[in-house]
């Protein structure tokens, strides 16, 4: 008898530590995750212009640690020439009912002609915005990246390391750019190519801060590793 409550105690333990709150620990990814989300800049639009840390932004050369810390474009307000241009194309048919200039041609033909026509305004309109799309221009903790999209066929990438930085310039002039705050940073490196330059990109002052900061960070690191 003894030896079948001892037993039951011991169960009776058991249950009790089972049943103990159990200390939550709180995750430094989370916090640094939201940190990142507050920053200013800080964008989740696919679209936007001034992406500060950006949600999900990968290119082809990236290593596995690598993190980008800025993904540019040109402003939007760049793309005004090329909106014009297709609204003036797209509007160009409706000429015809004021200069007759194909009624020659049969109907068929005529609407054949006009299909082939917006077409054609499809593929610029497309063409344009991929070509802003994909330019891009991004600086990882790691090193600076350039992405020439040329076409859907073909791309050049340039990139350099960021302990390659020797100087930073921020370029803003004219009426237009001073208003949209937008202009050119030129990147002199020590790399193949010595020249980088992010055009008509927005806030250039602060991209140009941002990577002194980070060959600042870079030069650090540096010597800390010498030193250990």
């Amino acid at each position: 008898m003894p030896d079948i409550f001892v037993a039951d105690r011991k169960i009776e333990d058991k249950t009790k530590v089972e049943k103990r709150p159990q200390v939550k620990k709180p995750r430094v990814d989370k916090l640094k995750e939201s940190s990142i989300h507050s920053l200013p800049g800080h964008s989740h639009n696919p679209l936007a212009a001034f992406c500060y840390y950006p949600d999900h932004a990968r290119f082809a050369t990236q290593d596995k640690e690598e993190q980008v810390v800025l993904l540019l474009r040109k402003h939007p307000i760049t793309n005004l020439r090329w909106i014009i241009i297709a609204a003036v194309l797209i509007m160009a048919p409706l000429l015809l009912t004021t200069f007759p200039i194909i009624n020659f041609l049969p109907e068929r033909f005529q609407i054949v002609a006009l299909i082939s026509w917006y077409l054609l305004v499809a593929a610029f309109i497309f063409e344009e915005f991929l070509g802003w799309f994909f330019n891009v221009y991004i600086v990882t903790d790691e090193r600076i990246v350039d992405v020439d999209f040329v076409n859907l066929v073909y791309r050049e990438i340039t990139d350099a390391n960021i302990d390659q930085i020797q100087d930073v310039t921020a370029q803003m002039g004219g009426v237009v750019r001073t208003i949209f705050k937008y202009g050119d940073v030129v990147i002199q490196t020590a790399a193949e190519v010595p020249r980088i330059e992010f055009e008509a990109v927005p806030d250039p002052d602060r991209v140009s801060r941002i990577l002194r900061d980070l060959r600042i960070e870079e030069e650090q690191e540096k010597l800390e590793g010498r030193v250990r």
